[in-house]
């Protein structure tokens, strides 16, 4: 096999920990022995185990020495939870490391490769790194912007519209894309909407068919505190915690509120009035990759304020006609910035991917 085969083997069981490893990012490793056969595999599957270098190395044991280890992130080379990969590295006897991503975390950043280049091992970086990166986009949100990776997800009419009028609750989204918007649910940390999305759709925000191991976040972004103590997504706490993100001046304005969304199970935040601050303070809530559902209001300011980083955009073959709710607030035709990166086919539905002004 090839290098690139190889790491992408690596990649593959780092994606295999989707949605487990918050707050640290995914990490696939492969060792490979002198004559070129796989000897150890291994991921990170989560936060507190052992990294993905250990378990390939654990499997390979002997036959690691003289040979080549493939890791998605640089080996890390400080003491957190575990002790510093770069440490068993060097004393698997490994002759050559190939590294597809420099890690950004500052506690990193580099120094892990250069301990294992003092140590005398072959150190190559950068195989297949716009992969590696683009498979641990949150935790590099996290590292550089301070705040979550926002990913953006709307469903539209090929008209460009989310609703038929406002208040209306419109299906738009046939089975096979709504299966998929469930599995993206189960490998993101948290789920938004604004408060309108709320008050108009009243959801639960859980994950359906699809299998999720960590608790999933529900986020509401409130500046008036308009989500009621009723609200269904209250009743679903034993599948996560709720947080409402509201202004200062709501929550030294109405106590009352704040109390009784309080005693119905919710977490109130303040500094809602900027979302910038607003994202940053999920971080406290292990999140490390919010996925915005809606609605369009929410959507706009946060395209004007230039923190969106990934749109999920699925697009119906039928139209709504006029009248309706443009997508983003703009409809398609004025929509954002936006690069395509990946197009599939679900029955009548088109889910598009695309980065954002070239966050990533």
């Amino acid at each position: 096999m090839t290098d690139a085969e190889l790491m992408r083997r690596a990649l593959f069981h780092a994606a295999r920990a989707a949605g487990a490893t918050t707050p640290n990012p995914m990490v696939g490793a492969i060792v490979v022995s002198r004559a070129g056969i796989i000897v150890g595999q291994g991921r990170h599957p989560r936060a507190g185990e052992p990294h993905a270098e250990i378990f390939a190395l654990d499997e390979a044991g002997e036959r690691a020495r003289g040979g080549t280890l493939f890791v998605t992130l640089e080996p890390c080379c400080h003491y957190g939870r575990t002790a510093p990969c770069t440490e068993r590295v060097i004393a698997s006897g490994v002759a050559r490391v190939v590294v597809a991503m420099k890690d950004p975390n500052p506690l990193v950043n580099g120094q892990g490769i250069a301990e294992l280049r003092a140590a005398g091992l072959q150190v190559d970086v950068g195989l297949l790194e716009e992969d590696a990166r683009r498979l641990n986009r949150a935790f590099v949100t996290v590292q550089t912007l301070g705040r979550p990776e926002v990913i953006v997800k709307a469903a539209s009419s090929v008209d460009g519209f989310i609703a038929a009028r406002p208040g209306d609750r419109t299906a738009i989204t046939a089975a096979a894309a709504n299966r998929r918007a469930q599995r993206l649910r189960a490998v993101v940390d948290a789920v938004a909407v604004g408060s309108g999305t709320l008050l108009v759709d009243d959801p639960v925000l859980t994950v359906r068919e699809s299998a999720r191991v960590r608790p999933l976040v529900r986020v509401v972004f409130d500046r008036r505190l308009r989500t009621p103590p009723t609200a269904r997504l209250l009743s679903t706490l034993s599948h996560g915690p709720v947080i409402i993100l509201t202004s200062t001046h709501t929550m030294e304005e109405e106590p009352t509120r704040v109390r009784r969304l309080r005693e119905a199970g919710a977490t109130v935040v303040p500094g809602g009035e900027d979302l910038a601050r607003a994202l940053g303070a999920l971080l406290a809530f292990d999140v490390s990759a919010v996925l915005v559902e809606g609605g369009a209001i929410l959507h706009r300011a946060l395209f004007d304020a230039g923190l969106v980083d990934t749109v999920h955009l699925v697009v119906s073959s039928a139209p709504l006609g006029p009248g309706g709710i443009p997508v983003f607030g703009t409809g398609l035709a004025a929509g954002p910035d936006m690069t395509p990166y990946a197009v599939t086919e679900l029955g009548p539905d088109r889910w598009m991917e695309f980065d954002v002004h070239g966050n990533h």
